[in-house]
């Protein structure tokens, strides 16, 4: 059958032509249509198309020739994308590798432990991460010895790893890195020590809450240690002109889930409240995933006020789900109760 791509109007027999003969820009836009192919026996085809192309001439042909055999899932392409992570082209070598790390397969961690080793710094950053995705136990000790590499990115990435992977062990590796003379990569390893529920980086954590590029993770990460301290940093972010408003709005979230009542209890709920009428439809949407995991009673009249309104409209799915999962948690609230 025909396999029309949802994101263009280009059809399977049209991405195989265009691949094969067709100008840069055509054979990139074909690259990406083929690693979308879901038609099995088109997936042969197109996995073929697609190892031809990884000796295309354009290096933004090659790249995403990588990516599509990736999310193509055929582990039988693994040493053609092995072959990719020596290419001249960063792109093609990153993109090999994170394709490595989407198949997951066993073949694909050697070359990358390599990789890590002695390949070029936005190749090393790279493997820290598919390393893990492929095997996190075995990935352990490389990535504890990319933690010494020269390069703070690299650094950055495999504590990222490190803390994903939920090895205990890692943290006390991780804390030394907290005195890093990056950054960037300070903060990286605050966060992986969150994910391992160790609070040595809450400082840079905190301290990040006003920054636009990483108040969301810094968020997030508090949230995953949720202590009292936790709530009452996530509180002060709540009425801090510098937070960004997604990140007050997740914050807000946070001081509820926590679950401690604090003198920002009422604010946080406010707040929640507040964004159902904010002007960007992400805000109100954040707002009304958050009420739908933690509003009770409270959140119900706001909710269905907003389902009502214009400005409801997109959201209208979401509000549902959020009214029933809040009637869900009353019922079972009360039969607790009565118990």
């Amino acid at each position: 059958m025909s396999f029309l791509f949802p994101s263009s109007t280009i059809t399977f027999d049209a991405a195989l032509r265009d691949l094969a003969q067709g100008s840069p820009k055509a054979r990139i836009a074909a690259a990406q249509a083929l690693g979308d192919v879901e038609d099995p026996a088109e997936q042969r085809q197109a996995i073929d198309a697609l190892c031809r192309a990884l000796d295309d001439d354009a290096a933004e042909v090659r790249a995403e020739a990588c990516a599509g055999l990736g999310a193509l899932g055929d582990p039988q392409v693994i040493a053609a994308l092995v072959k990719r992570l020596d290419d001249g082209s960063p792109g093609v070598r990153q993109n090999a590798a994170i394709a490595l790390g989407t198949l997951a397969h066993a073949d694909g961690f050697a070359p990358l432990a390599q990789a890590l080793l002695d390949g070029p710094a936005d190749l090393r950053f790279q493997a820290a991460t598919s390393l893990a995705e492929i095997d996190p136990a075995r990935a352990y000790l490389p990535l504890v010895a990319a933690l010494g590499d020269r390069d703070p990115q690299v650094v950055a990435a495999a504590a990222l790893s490190l803390g994903a992977s939920g090895d205990a062990r890692a943290v006390a590796q991780l804390v030394p890195q907290l005195d890093h003379a990056d950054a960037a990569t300070r903060f990286d390893v605050a966060y992986a020590l969150a994910e391992l529920g160790c609070p040595r980086g809450r400082d840079v954590l905190v301290a990040a809450l006003g920054d636009v590029d990483r108040a969301w993770d810094s968020v997030t990460a508090l949230a995953r240690l949720a202590t009292a301290d936790d709530a009452e940093a996530l509180g002060r972010a709540l009425i801090s002109e510098h937070t960004p408003p997604e990140a007050t709005v997740l914050a807000a979230g946070a001081v509820l889930k926590i679950g401690q009542r604090s003198a920002h209890h009422d604010a946080a709920r406010r707040v929640l409240l507040a964004a159902l009428t904010a002007r960007k439809t992400y805000v109100r949407g954040l707002a009304v995933e958050q009420l739908g995991d933690i509003g009770e009673a409270w959140a119900v009249a706001p909710l269905e006020k907003l389902g009502r309104s214009g400005k409801g409209a997109e959201l209208r799915d979401a509000i549902g789900a959020a009214l029933r999962a809040i009637a869900q948690r009353t019922t079972t609230a009360a039969a607790n109760g009565a118990s």
